[in-house]
């Protein structure tokens, strides 16, 4: 059964970011850590730490609240802002072929506030989402010029993506940092 979600936890970003990752909507596991790519399976984390060539993002055995802030300060170290598309919808579990009536975040005063030049997403849904109801909302900011690119997800969901080639496909994340 569909439940109704609140994201949950706001995004992670400052001044100098100058790239901006959304997944689609936290899964069960992020929301109950408070931090993105929160599952123990997702990937995100050790292919960031492969781009970056820093490994202080993979807090195997940390404490929770350990893990959070040591992510957290990896993104902004390296100049990446966090958040998701959604802001609030209908899902069942963390599937998002489940999301149903998508309420988006708005990133407009993020934009406008940093150096953030390049927006990726994590996965299909993610893109979709954000072509449907982000830009329509940034482009009545006029904030509609920042490009964006889709990568593949970093979810276990997706295992026919290995992390060698996540690694490879993450890599402009990377590029548009530095």
């Amino acid at each position: 059964m569909p439940m109704h979600v609140e994201h949950g936890f706001g995004p992670v970003w400052d001044a100098e970011s100058r790239v901006l990752v959304l997944g689609s909507m936290p899964s069960p596991k992020s929301r109950e850590m408070h931090f993105y790519y929160g599952h123990p399976r997702n990937r995100f984390w050790p292919v960031m730490a492969a781009v970056f060539h820093d490994d202080s993002c993979l807090c195997e055995g940390m404490a929770p609240n350990w893990t959070v802030r040591a992510r957290r300060d990896f993104a902004l170290r390296h100049h990446m802002a966090l958040w998701d598309v959604i802001a609030s919808c209908d899902i069942e579990g963390a599937s998002d072929a489940s999301i149903r009536n998508a309420v988006p975040n708005d990133f407009s005063g993020m934009l406008r506030r940093s150096r953030i030049s390049h927006i990726f997403t994590t996965g299909a849904k993610a893109a979709q989402l954000y072509r449907r109801l982000c830009v329509p909302l940034l482009r009545s900011h006029g904030l509609d010029d920042v490009p964006m690119t889709r990568l593949p997800s970093t979810s276990p969901a997706n295992a026919g993506m290995s992390l060698p080639r996540l690694v490879e496909a993450y890599d402009c994340v990377g590029r548009a940092v530095s």
